[in-house]
């Protein structure tokens, strides 16, 4: 096996231009959709249940997010090591590696996983109870936003040659190709 590619976005973006490209294509995001989805709810009210269920499941999120990276590895009976810890002893958080390395359109549906199943869900929902609309558009473009260094890495998976296989490596991934006897 060679390797074709060596993938780390945090080594070519830096964490500060991803940190702010995230918050400002969540904020894109929350602008652009609320405003379709206010002129389709134009005649319902807005439940109010406060700010504090709202800042609950805007503080879990982030790990609801890795778990749907996880899922599709668990539905392809991949083996994932899965590391648990707590940041600042609050925030609880968690690493995920997989074993083994994976094909290229496990790893596209691994890095689509979170919009599949939490945005498009969430958007969904938000035509079905129109009374929720602002806080589900709320949740879908926060999860947009966390999902930018995921189409970061969708962008290379999707480029990588079609035969390649995909293996974690320390801080990204490497994409490997085998070699061509002669």
């Amino acid at each position: 096996m060679n390797c074709w590619k060596t993938v780390n976005i945090t080594k070519d973006f830096g964490n500060n231009r991803i940190y702010l490209t995230s918050f400002l294509t969540g904020l894109l995001a929350f602008l652009i959709l609320y405003l379709p989805f206010s002129l389709v709810h134009l005649t319902h009210d807005v439940k109010d249940h406060g700010f504090i269920p709202l800042l609950v499941i805007l503080f879990f999120l982030p790990s609801l997010h890795r778990m749907m990276h996880i899922l599709p590895l668990v539905l392809a009976n991949k083996r994932v090591r899965v590391k648990w810890a707590f940041k600042r002893r609050l925030i609880p958080t968690f690493d995920y590696r997989c074993q083994s390395k994976l094909s290229k359109i496990t790893s596209i549906f691994m890095a689509l996983a979170p919009t599949l199943f939490i945005t498009m869900p969430a958007l969904a929902m938000s035509f079905i109870f129109p009374g929720y609309f602002a806080y589900l558009v709320l949740f879908a473009a926060v999860n947009i936003g966390l999902s930018f260094t995921d189409f970061l890495y969708l962008n290379q998976f999707i480029r990588a040659p079609r035969r390649c296989i995909i293996e974690n490596a320390k801080d990204g991934y490497d994409i490997l190709i085998k070699q061509k006897s002669s």
